[in-house]
This record gives C-alpha cells, sequence and structure tokens, in this order.
C-alpha cells in the first residue's frame, strides 16, 4: 500500500465536495438576497427575523447534542463492553495467540525513549509472536540515536518514515503499516502506560467477538489528575468519554470515534479499508467511521491505557485545536454525500455521527455567545432583550444555557465518580471555565480550517512534563 495515498473518496485532503461548496454559496446568496429585498421593498423576513430564527435553530442543536451525551452516558451502565474475568486469559494459551504488531508513531521524543523500551519491553505477551515497530522521521535523528543507545530487544524494530507531505501521525503509521507483518495490531504513543496484559485481553477479545468487529478500543485516563486544575478537568473529561459515554455508544451499537490510542485492529481489515487518512489530524476518529460505514463493528473492552495530561495552557490549547480541526475535518468528509451516508448507516448512526463530530463542535463555537446573553440578562434585565426575541426564543435559550451546563457537570461528576476521582468532584463546579477554554481552541481550530496552509498541519504538544521519574530533561515533543 501507499502510505501517502489516503483512502478512496474519503480523505481530507481536499476538505469539501464541489456539491458542498455550491449549496453553502447558495444558502448564503439566498439570505443575503432576502435580507436585501426586505432593506429595499419591505417584503419578506426582516434581519431581525433572520437572527431570530438562527438563534432558535442554535438552541435546538444546544440541546440535542446535550441531550445526546446525557442519554450516552446514562446508558453505559448496561454496556456490553467486553469484560475478563479472572483466569479468562489463560483459556487462551501461548502457541495459539496470533502475532501482534505494536506501532508507535515518534517525533522528536528522545526524552522518553529509555521509558518507553521500559515498559514495552515489559508487555505480557510471547516475544516470538511480537513485532514493535518504533516509527521515527527521517529528519529525527535524535530519537533514532536515543533508540539505538537502549539496545531494545528483537522484538523492536526502528522504521524511517520518509520526509514527505503530510508530515503527520497517520502518514507514520501507514508506513508502518506497510510492513506489519501481525495478524492483529495496536497504536500506542510514546508516553502511554498501557496494562501489561492488554494485548492478550484484544486477542482473546477478537477471537470470542463476531468477525465483523474488526476493531477494540481500551479506555484511556490520564495519570496525573492533581498536576493541576486543568488536569483535574481534563481527568474529568476523558473519564467521562471513555468510562462512561463510550460504552453507552458501544451499548447502542453507534459508530465509535476512536482515541488516537489503544485502538486494537484486525490488520487485514484495516488494509481493505486503506489504513488511516493521513491529511486527517484525528485520523483515529475518522477511521471509526470508516469501519462503521463498511458495516463492521468497534467494541469497546474493558482494560486501560494511562496517558498524561497536559498541565500548562499553551500546550493544552495547541492539543485541543488540533482534535477539534479533526473533528470537523472528519464530519465534512463523511458529509459531503449525506444520502449515501444515511443509507450505508441508518437514521440513528448517521444522527450520532452528526451530534458527535459536528454539532458539538458548533456549540462549543456558540457557548461564548449564550453564555454572554445569559449574564446580561442577568446584570442588565431583560428590558433590552425582551423586545429583540419572541419569549419561546429568549427563554429557551436561557433554559438550554442553564440546564444544559448542570446537566453536563452531573454527567462529569459521574464520570469522577465512576473513576475514583473523587476529589474532583467539587472541581467540576467550575467547569464552565474549562468550557471557555475549549471555546478558545475550537476558534483557533475554525481559523486553522479556513487557512488551506493549516488545514492539515499536525500542531505538536508537549508532553513529559510530570515525568521527572522517567526523563532527565523533562520536556518531549509529542503528538
Amino acid at each position: 500500500m501507499n502510505p501517502d495515498a489516503p483512502p478512496a473518496g474519503l480523505s481530507a485532503q481536499r476538505l469539501l465536495s464541489t456539491g458542498q461548496t455550491a449549496l453553502a454559496l447558495a444558502l448564503v446568496g439566498f439570505v443575503a438576497a432576502a435580507i436585501a429585498v426586505d432593506l429595499l421593498t419591505g417584503f419578506g423576513p426582516s434581519p431581525l427575523q433572520w437572527a431570530q430564527g438562527g438563534m432558535f435553530a442554535l438552541i435546538v442543536l444546544y440541546l440535542a447534542v446535550i441531550g445526546f451525551k446525557l442519554a450516552m452516558v446514562l446508558g453505559s451502565g448496561r454496556s456490553t463492553a467486553m469484560r475478563f474475568e479472572p483466569g479468562a486469559l489463560e483459556t487462551f494459551p501461548d502457541a495459539e495467540l496470533p502475532r501482534y504488531t505494536v506501532l508507535v508513531p515518534l517525533y522528536r521524543e528522545a526524552a522518553v525513549v529509555p521509558g518507553l523500551v521500559r515498559r514495552l519491553s515489559a508487555m505480557d505477551y510471547p516475544p516470538e509472536k511480537l513485532e514493535i515497530l518504533l516509527l521515527v522521521e527521517a529528519d529525527d535523528g535524535e530519537t533514532r540515536a536515543a533508540i539505538a543507545q537502549q539496545r531494545p530487544g528483537r522484538t523492536f524494530r526502528t522504521v524511517v518514515v520518509p520526509d514527505s507531505a503530510p508530515k503527520t501521525k497517520p502518514k507514520a503509521c501507514n508506513v508502518g503499516l506497510a510492513q506489519a507483518t501481525g495478524e492483529l495490531c495496536v497504536i500506542f504513543d510514546a508516553e502511554d502506560r498501557p496494562d501489561p496484559d492488554q494485548l492478550r485481553k484484544a486477542a482473546l477479545a477478537f477471537r470470542v467477538l463476531p468477525d465483523r468487529v474488526v476493531c477494540v478500543q481500551a479506555e484511556l485516563q490520564y495519570w496525573n489528575p492533581w498536576t493541576n486544575w486543568l488536569t483535574t478537568c481534563f481527568s474529568a473529561e476523558y473519564a467521562t468519554n471513555f468510562s462512561l459515554t463510550l460504552h453507552g455508544m458501544d451499548r447502542h451499537r453507534l459508530a465509535i470515534p476512536l482515541g488516537g490510542t489503544s485502538n486494537h485492529f484486525r490488520i487485514d481489515a484495516l488494509r481493505d479499508l486503506g489504513g488511516w487518512d493521513p491529511f486527517n489530524v484525528t485520523e483515529d476518529a475518522d477511521l471509526g467511521i470508516r469501519i462503521a460505514r463498511r458495516g463492521w463493528d468497534v467494541r469497546m473492552i474493558v482494560s486501560v491505557t494511562e496517558e498524561e495530561a497536559n498541565s500548562r495552557l499553551g500546550n493544552w490549547i495547541r492539543q485541543r485545536s488540533r482534535w477539534i480541526k479533526g473533528y470537523l475535518q472528519t464530519w465534512l468528509v463523511h458529509s459531503r454525500e449525506p444520502l449515501k451516508l444515511w443509507r450505508e448507516l441508518g437514521t440513528r448512526k448517521t444522527l450520532a455521527i452528526h451530534l458527535t463530530l459536528g454539532f458539538s463542535t458548533v456549540t462549543t463555537l456558540v457557548n461564548p455567545l449564550m453564555w454572554a446573553m445569559t449574564l446580561s440578562y442577568f446584570v442588565f434585565g431583560p428590558q433590552w432583550m425582551e423586545p429583540l426575541f419572541p419569549p419561546a426564543v429568549l427563554y429557551g435559550g436561557m433554559f438550554a444555557m442553564i440546564a444544559g451546563n448542570a446537566l453536563m457537570c452531573y454527567a462529569l461528576m459521574l464520570g469522577c465518580l465512576k473513576r475514583g476521582l473523587y476529589a474532583a468532584v467539587r472541581a467540576m463546579l467550575t467547569v464552565p471555565l474549562y468550557w471557555g477554554l475549549m471555546s478558545v481552541a475550537a476558534y483557533k481550530a475554525f481559523g486553522q480550517l479556513l487557512r488551506p496552509s493549516k488545514r492539515h498541519f499536525w500542531e505538536l504538544t508537549v508532553h513529559g512534563l510530570d515525568q521527572s521519574d522517567e526523563v532527565d530533561e523533562g520536556v518531549v515533543h509529542a503528538r
């Protein structure tokens, strides 16, 4: 396979289809023409009425996103995620285990190589059936030197990723996929701390589950929730997403947008899909949707990989803006042919994709406007707002903000309780400030999406800030 070639018809290289562009321009032209007619003749909806209609649509959208997320959280208790009883792994003897490929994309991460090699060497899997491919960019001699210095065992192999555009994690993973010899494969990031028996658990899951299940996603959590307020909120968010929301989506058999790590694949199915889209900056979320469109399934498994939560605001903004940009990319790409998407997935899964990837990002973008209007109502009174909006729009918007934010705070508290982050429950009362930061990241992502030179730019973030026990210099650059 060509690692630079995106999956046919679903690449984020060309973000909008001709039809999407034409439709957007037609809608803008129609609204502009209607407003011009009203200004010139007094006939038709006024600009204020257009604004009222738009606000009403945003309120409905806001409530729909919150309702969906809450339904997934509350439905997680009936999740059918794969759990492993004591002794279950012993029923799958070493001689019958499939060959496993571990892909580890690295870029400017020399400082974490010693810990990475140590953790992966400790994985509980027969060495003769395991290969670990360290995917290193061609211009990253420092990381290659650090790997050589560690002298890892024969299960490790360094694969040099050609210095070509796009320079992204999914492009590196495609290079590794082309050289993989395993029946199953998994992605780990450089700072990951997976359960030592996670490969055995995934192999057993694939043995037990139907063949249409081509990917299983392990749970991700952060090992440093108490570094500061930012990591506490980030850990609560991850707890809610991976321990509740995705389990709810698993229960309802919806298309699961995969996390960036610890997703295990049947390698023949992954190759049949064309691997990852090298132009998409949330490549695994996109891959989860493509799996669903093929008629295959993703399931959750109860096994944990620990990651490091960004503890510095600049790093967090860079990482989060890339995630949001990738979600928008994925949403736009899969919405190119909406009728085809609906025929392939059905109504429930199609609506879930829109609510998860696209509409949730729209609500993040409009949050500052909604908050500003709500605060203005309480500070300055209703006198100036009531003439502008009908009561249903004005008070519906206030209800959406107050009740919606309270319900999402409650969902995060449930996530904290699920993961045992009891001290974080009170911190969730301040989580609207965290959502404000998400809006900042969303506007940055939207701005990059509008600029062709930044549309597929993979912005590096910094990890290793809380790993003083594993790295000497304390700072590594990580995807």
